[in-house]
């Protein structure tokens, strides 16, 4: 493909190759301790974590969902969800940063040409990053686009601009999503050096800092037709595009209420005091506390299990992509997102609630996990989750087919 001459002359060693789930896995457990070291120090000054994205790329974990026929791992949804979870508790924003990725990875699978899923499971493979250009400000709703893509000669031209571009700072490829002529949602992956485009770290939420979630500008940026997807297709059928993207999300934000757990034992065994009418000489003996703790666990374990099984219903509608298997894959992801948006939310709330006064402390930090929850459940809002299970149950209304489900 002539898009390949555009690639951006950074360079860095060649992605390692995993072959199983394992050692994806083990790779994540590996990436999650060094990325843990500086978490806080990242999210106080907003260090943008460039190079461990770059140890993200050269694990090999940006490509455990390329299928086994082009050379990947394909692993199953259930351990993308808990690979995703590994690297959110060590830091939530580096957990969030390869979502976008990794939608992309499964819309090219779903309806990218043999040429296009060759190629950029290629890159994949080889390390490189596909950021989002998807949401816009000003619209309807957060479905509508202004952006467009216009014919210019064999290619295409696009033009428009684009807000929280999760990733797009750390990119080689910018994916870019446009309305066609007749109105239908396209997906164009264009190099990030290309001539037009703009990218802005502006990017300036009190949680999810260092995501590198800017804009994304497009001044008559040219694309070559074998670098577009026709994206609209995959919400025509059966598909498990939203399904991908959601559990990620499910992922990121169980990772969070991991980590939020930990600084809660942490906290109350080693530095919180017992209240005064407790009659214990540790907080770790108070009997509300350890009540509170073991409620919390126990939903945290819930969360985690519901994540899996959700996991298994989208592997199997990935391999039989019936209308069944694929409803029952979104009712299944869209609850495991409910159940961590819950428990995260509850996860960071409560540990100050038994920390106390002490845990608020500007120094510690630890408020970073409950502005980095606030912040990633406000993506796809799980009110309307809850309706989308309730209304199909009791009146067989069929889940909608879009990323956010």
């Amino acid at each position: 493909m002539a898009t390949v001459s555009h690639l951006s002359e950074h360079i860095r060693p060649a992605a390692h190759r995993l072959k199983t789930e394992e050692e994806a896995l083990e790779a994540a457990r590996r990436l999650a301790s060094i990325f843990a070291e500086r978490a806080s120090e990242r999210d106080v000054n907003r260090i943008i974590p460039y190079d461990e994205i770059d140890l993200l790329s050269q694990s090999g974990l940006l490509a455990i969902t390329v299928p086994d026929e082009y050379g990947g791992a394909d692993v199953s949804n259930a351990v993308l969800a808990e690979v995703i979870a590994t690297l959110s508790e060590a830091d939530g924003s580096i957990g969030q940063i390869p979502q976008n990725h990794f939608y992309i990875l499964e819309a090219l699978r779903t309806d990218g040409s043999e040429e296009q899923k060759k190629f950029f499971f290629g890159r994949a493979l080889a390390g490189d990053r596909f950021g989002n250009a998807l949401s816009e400000t000003g619209t309807k709703t957060v479905g509508d686009y202004n952006t467009r893509l216009t014919a210019d000669g064999i290619g295409y031209r696009i033009n428009g601009r684009k807000f929280y571009s999760t990733g797009v700072l750390f990119a080689e490829w910018v994916v870019v999503f446009a309305l066609d002529a007749e109105d239908q949602l396209t997906m164009s992956f264009v190099p990030r050096n290309t001539e037009g485009l703009q990218i802005i770290d502006d990017w300036d939420g009190f949680g999810q800092r260092t995501t590198g979630s800017g804009t994304t500008v497009l001044q008559n940026v040219y694309v070559n037709a074998d670098a577009v997807v026709r994206h609209h297709l995959g919400f025509e059928r059966a598909t498990t595009i939203g399904s991908v993207g959601q559990i990620i999300h499910a992922g990121i934000d169980l990772g969070i209420a991991r980590a939020a757990f930990k600084e809660t034992i942490d906290f109350v065994r080693n530095k919180a005091r017992p209240w005064m009418n407790s009659g214990v000489e540790r907080a770790s003996q108070d009997p509300l506390t350890i009540a509170k703790v073991g409620g919390l666990a126990i939903r945290l374990e819930a969360a985690s299990a519901l994540v899996e099984r959700a996991g298994h219903k989208v592997d199997i509608a990935q391999v039989n992509p019936t209308a069944k298997n694929a409803i029952e894959a979104t009712l299944a992801v869209a609850g495991a997102k409910v159940l961590t948006t819950e428990i995260a939310l509850e996860a960071t709330n409560t540990l100050f609630e038994l920390a106390g006064t002490s845990s608020t402390k500007v120094g510690l930090n630890l408020d970073r996990h409950w502005r980095n929850a606030r912040t990633h459940t406000l993506h796809d809002p799980v009110r309307w989750k809850y309706h989308v299970v309730g209304d199909y149950h009791l009146n067989d209304t069929l889940p909608p087919r879009n990323g956010a489900l």
